[in-house]
């Protein structure tokens, strides 16, 4: 998926006002300016060794669907294949290119950050179903899933209302995706060298001469 207005709806995000549509349980993140961007942690969000041979950072969009196909029929062969057995270490970017894919994040990432990698397969699995509908609607629709992966109401309040948190992550976004030259998702960054989206086995091809040059 290419969107080459990325980084002038990032900005909408931080001057349009607020962030969230005012639906019941949740009130209006303020509107901020970019100069005003959050300075709070963002945590990298990453399964595997760190200190493994190869390293694989994916820029997604949770509203993307490329990204979807790929968490759905690539990831759980990668990380089987990959990451589990200590050869690469994964790092997960994301990638605001509307609303509804921060909101998605500001989910994901709700509570610690432990259960981030399960509510993230759940919200794209559901993807075609939670981003139906006018803002509130969709706003609504990720609240739902968020419960169904056992976060409370009072949580989902807090962390959909964290205006710095939503600050923050723009700003990781617009820096860590200008920094890379990125304008499309799924994009992969393998020990540094930038790819687009691909099938499992061109994937692992690459991903397999990486590791035998490390030999």
């Amino acid at each position: 998926m290419i969107r080459r207005t990325a980084f002038a709806i990032a900005a909408a995000f931080l001057t349009g006002g607020a962030l969230l549509p005012a639906v019941t349980g949740i009130s209006a993140i303020p509107a901020a300016t970019a100069q005003e961007a959050a300075t709070s942690e963002v945590k990298v969000m990453s399964m595997g060794d760190p200190q493994a041979p190869v390293e694989v950072i994916e820029y997604a969009s949770f509203t993307c669907p490329h990204c979807a196909n790929f968490a759905i029929d690539v990831f759980p062969r990668f990380k089987r294949d990959y990451i589990d057995t200590g050869k690469v270490h994964f790092i997960n970017r994301e990638v605001y290119f509307d609303r509804p894919g921060l909101w998605a994040g500001m989910v994901a990432r709700c509570g610690d950050g432990s259960r981030y990698f399960g509510i993230a397969d759940m919200i794209y699995e559901k993807q075609k179903d939670w981003t139906q509908g006018q803002p509130a609607q969709i706003a609504g629709n990720l609240r739902k899933l968020g419960r169904a992966a056992g976060l409370e109401d009072a949580q989902l309040d807090a962390c959909l209302t964290d205006a710095d948190k939503a600050q923050a992550m723009v700003k990781v976004f617009e820096e860590t995706s200008q920094a890379d030259g990125i304008n499309a998702t799924p994009t992969f960054m393998i020990d540094g060298e930038k790819y687009a989206n691909m099938s499992y086995d061109d994937f692992r091809k690459i991903l397999d001469e990486k590791l035998a040059a490390k030999q």
